[in-house]
């Protein structure tokens, strides 16, 4: 059996058609600009496809609630044109086949889970750090939405005695986002990551607020594992680091095999950064279930 597959972005929609076992065997990028432009294109791909279900992982915030009157939408997002766009309603609307629906970054961590490194484990946390911090998150199995979903960016950090930045975010200015995503660190110190990856000290701060992130996660969810991925993440310098800083933070308060392993413990994605649209696959998989 073929399912379809969608991850929106704020720049592209990534489509594809995979199977059961996860396997894509078709994929194409399409460009975000305006629901009227970019869905007609979206849907129309998969028109001669066959395919039995569709999978959506969408950027937000999104409407999960099943019982509410905007379930599948975009609610209330800055992308200009896509705030309160009914993406499941308009794609079931052209494909006629079920569609399963959940965040971008919740489609990652399914991803992970069923085909990658999170495999056979019941609680996890993927993390995205790029243009904007998210964080998808399982709990005994299943992933978790609550009254809307995690915004695990928006935590509130403690400002390192040394960095007197004042913040990126709109709205909480030194939240997590607003002091460690992609443009954070280009507005701090005056150029991309990309080419400040020799700047030793530009790591070791931006270390400093992930590990003190993930230690808050440590402590409230419990994970089995915390996936990190996202444009920020390939800087592979960043993992040693973060790991010694979550050590600290930690300070032997909790001792669990997990944490006596960090290299196996605190991760990169594993799947190629193809882990999104597979959870979308996985995602359409128990919508035709």
């Amino acid at each position: 059996m073929l399912y379809g597959a969608i991850e929106t972005g704020g720049t592209k929609m990534v489509c594809a058609i995979g199977n059961e076992h996860g396997e894509i065997l078709e994929q194409i990028s399409i460009p975000t600009t305006t629901p009227e432009e970019t869905m007609p294109l979206v849907t129309g791909w998969f028109k001669d496809k066959d395919i039995q279900a569709v999978g959506i992982a969408s950027f937000g915030p999104v409407d999960l609630n099943r019982n509410s009157k905007t379930y599948g939408y975009i609610t209330s997002t800055p992308k200009p044109g896509w705030g309160f766009f009914d993406l499941v309603g308009t794609v079931q609307k052209e494909l006629h086949v079920p569609v399963g629906f959940d965040t971008d970054v919740n489609g990652s961590l399914l991803g992970e889970m069923t085909y990658g490194c999170a495999r056979g484990l019941t609680d996890a946390v993927y993390l995205t750090i790029g243009t904007g911090i998210g964080a998808g998150i399982m709990t005994n199995g299943k992933l978790l939405h609550g009254m809307l979903h995690p915004e695990a960016g928006h935590i509130p950090m403690a400002v390192h005695k040394d960095d007197t930045y004042t913040g990126k975010c709109p709205y909480h200015k030194t939240c997590f986002e607003g002091m460690a995503a992609g443009p954070a660190i280009e507005e701090r110190w005056g150029q991309p990551g990309k080419k400040l990856r020799d700047r030793k000290e530009v790591w070791e701060l931006e270390a400093y607020y992930i590990a003190q992130a993930l230690t808050s996660y440590i402590m409230i969810l419990s994970p089995q594992k915390i996936i990190l991925g996202g444009g920020v993440m390939h800087q592979e310098a960043l993992f040693p680091l973060i790991r010694k800083n979550v050590a600290e933070m930690l300070n032997g308060y909790l001792r669990t095999k997990e944490l006596e392993d960090l290299d196996s413990y605190i991760v990169p994605a594993s799947l190629n950064d193809d882990q999104g649209i597979m959870g979308c696959i996985k995602l359409a998989i128990d919508a035709a279930a």
